[in-house]
């Protein structure tokens, strides 16, 4: 798997040495969200498990925005939506319902993104969904899942459609509401949902022109076999580690 930035800090909380680790990059990664604007208020989701534990996984605090979102203060939990540790922050009952049967059943989905962005939100509440239209949308032709709209995800008995629906997939688009994107690392969720939102922004913008361009299937497949030359375990590290260095420019609180 990828080698993600590592820090030679001290835990500012009683964890190990690798959760401190996986904290940080979660906390860099609500910052490098906040920056792009794909965020929205308090609400959605980032998680990702935490190494060397069965069942456990850290989530933003219910009530901080993305850009308060600190190393240290990120809440972990058990597969029952329990806090693990001290946090003066609930959970939002809506992240713990669907990323915790993620987690738990899909071993592709180490780090899992939620959002609520209008463009992959439009797109999610069009008929076909993402369409062979522009060069990021091809890279994901044949590789995401779709889940029809039940309503608010609060419910744990939808979570059995969601995981099937999902498949080995790494992207579901939740029909009239919005994407999940899964990662084998945090670096490779954080890659997929920057082409993917990259897709949906062009996708609109395309359908407010006219009638798009689809790209042929014998194109897309050609497409798809370079893509996969670039599918490595270090997928998405350097860009994940460049907008890392953005945020630290801008405000280095989210590693507190």
């Amino acid at each position: 798997m990828a080698t993600q930035l590592k820090s030679t800090s001290q835990p500012k909380i009683d964890c190990s040495a690798d959760e401190w680790q996986a904290r940080l990059d979660l906390a860099a990664a609500y910052r490098i969200f906040a920056h792009h604007g794909w965020c929205e208020s308090i609400y959605n989701h980032i998680t990702v498990r935490v190494p060397g534990e069965d069942n456990a996984f850290l989530i933003n605090p219910y009530g901080l925005l993305w850009e308060e979102v600190t190393a240290s203060n990120l809440i972990k939990i058990d597969g029952d939506g329990n806090k693990v540790g001290d946090s003066p922050y609930p959970v939002n009952l809506a992240g713990f319902t669907q990323h915790s049967v993620f987690h738990k059943h899909l071993p592709h989905a180490h780090a899992i993104v939620h959002t609520h962005t209008p463009d992959t939100m439009a797109v999610c509440a069009t008929e076909g969904g993402l369409q062979p239209t522009n060069f990021y949308s091809c890279f994901f032709v044949g590789n995401i899942g779709y889940h029809d709209f039940e309503g608010i995800t609060v419910r744990a008995e939808e979570g059995e459609r969601l995981v099937k629906n999902a498949g080995n997939h790494q992207i579901l688009m939740l029909k009239n509401h919005g994407p999940v994107v899964m990662g084998r690392t945090l670096p490779e969720m954080f890659f997929l949902y920057y082409m993917f939102q990259r897709a949906c922004e062009i996708q609109v913008k395309t359908a407010s022109l006219g009638a798009p361009i689809m790209v042929p299937p014998e194109v897309i497949a050609v497409h798809q076999r370079d893509r996969d030359l670039q599918l490595t375990d270090d997928f998405g590290k350097l860009d994940f580690e460049a907008w890392t260095r953005k945020i630290d420019t801008i405000d280095p609180s989210w590693r507190n």
